[in-house]
């Protein structure tokens, strides 16, 4: 009876201790649990907030190459092929892209003959891990447009290498920069302008201080000696080398303020109706005394009688330049003055001469300030200048038909209604 008392009690210890045991086991694994879950909670807390900050950078960095209007693009350096990853490029108008997955020898072949070359090149430098990073600048041809090209910029760089090295893929980007290269463009130009203005007024100051100096030694040389000069005859004659001297001396000064005032803008357009044909007949009366020996001065007038609308003190300064500039440089021969018919509210006005003439590659250069054909032949160089000035000014147009030795045609075409 007692051995199946102890039996019994061994028993019943036997089987709390187990029922404990598992307790215990269930206990510790279901604490063990917590902290993992703990843990992964933790861990998946940490990779929600990194891929919401790239979220966020992708959101900003799309929003940067959006605004940038910037391309993403990769090659693959075994392949040698490109894929576009985004492209915010202007697209509207005269584009001109590779097809994904061509080959960049063949992509090259869409760039301008002056640059391809030198793309393909440096792409396949660093392909071959030749430079580390690339960055050109380059047209990009547009058949179908009236401008032949487009201008472009890429950067690129290595992304993946290889165990040995090697470059494996390449990441880069490329913008248009037509705004960029226009704007550089302009910047030149201002540049040229700056320059040729600065030598124009180095030009200036040259020739004003030749031209004006010529005619005042005249001047006041001729008037120191008056007082000693007794003989009426060669009195007259040096007072008509004074007279002389200072006519030529106010037309420097007056063409120099008639190209101050129309560029300063202060010279308005005062439009008046007249006759040009009194107004030519008055302007030769004025030089028919100025003519070398021998020369004749005619006319030539389309009607008895023209009657236009412009500005007559301009028109005016323009056929005085002309008629002088033909008097000047006509020894023999004749000088005709005349107009065509009106077309379309233009007239054509004309001074044609048998004068010297000019060489073809100086007709558009005589229109150049302080320029001359003859050095020999008194004046600035400012009168036909003068001339195309105020020939603008009136919304027309100034031109010439020469051949050395044979004479030349000066026209002058301006509205007239």
């Amino acid at each position: 009876m007692v051995n199946l008392l102890l039996s019994l009690l061994l028993e019943i210890i036997l089987r709390d201790y187990a029922v404990w045991v598992v307790f215990l086991v269930i206990t510790v694994v279901m604490i063990w649990f917590l902290f993992y879950q703990q843990h992964q909670g933790k861990q998946l807390k940490g990779e929600l907030t990194e891929l919401a900050k790239i979220q966020k950078r992708n959101v900003e960095y799309e929003f940067v190459i959006k605004a940038m209007r910037v391309s993403v693009w990769h090659v693959d350096a075994k392949t040698h092929t490109i894929s576009y990853e985004q492209d915010f490029r202007d697209k509207s108008v005269n584009w001109n892209q590779a097809p994904e997955g061509t080959e960049y020898a063949d992509a090259a072949k869409l760039i301008d003959p002056r640059d391809s070359d030198r793309v393909y090149t440096a792409l396949d430098n660093i392909c071959s891990g030749r430079i580390s990073d690339y960055h050109e600048i380059y047209r990009v041809k547009t058949p179908y447009s009236a401008r032949p090209f487009y201008w472009e910029e890429s950067y690129a760089t290595v992304a993946e290498r290889d165990v040995d090295g090697k470059p494996t893929i390449i990441v880069g980007t490329s913008m248009r920069i037509d705004e960029r290269k226009t704007m550089e463009e302009a910047l030149v130009q201002a540049r040229n302008k700056a320059e040729e203005s600065d030598r124009l007024k180095s030009a200036f100051i040259a020739n004003m201080s030749h031209e004006i100096r010529t005619p005042l030694n005249a001047i006041v040389g001729f008037t120191s000696i008056l007082p000693d000069v007794t003989d009426d005859a060669e009195r007259k004659g040096l007072l008509d080398l004074v007279h002389e001297n200072t006519q030529k001396l106010l037309r420097i000064i007056d063409d120099v303020v008639s190209i101050s005032k129309v560029e300063a803008g202060q010279d308005e357009l005062v439009m008046t109706a007249f006759d040009l044909n009194v107004l030519l007949s008055d302007l030769l009366a004025r030089y028919e005394t100025d003519l070398n020996q021998g020369v004749e001065l005619t006319t030539d007038f389309a009607s008895d009688m023209q009657n236009v609308t412009t500005d007559h003190n301009r028109l005016t300064e323009i056929m005085k330049h002309l008629l002088s500039n033909a008097v000047k440089f006509t020894a023999q021969g004749s000088i005709v003055v005349g107009y065509d018919q009106p077309q379309a509210g233009r007239i054509r006005i004309w001074v044609r001469d048998t004068g010297k003439g000019i060489a073809e590659e100086n007709r558009e250069r005589v229109f150049e300030r302080f320029y001359k054909v003859d050095e020999f032949i008194p004046g600035a160089g400012l009168g036909l200048s003068v001339c195309r000035t105020l020939v603008q000014s009136l919304g027309g147009l100034l031109g010439v038909e020469s051949k050395l030795g044979e004479g030349s045609l000066f026209w002058v075409e301006i509205p007239i209604l």
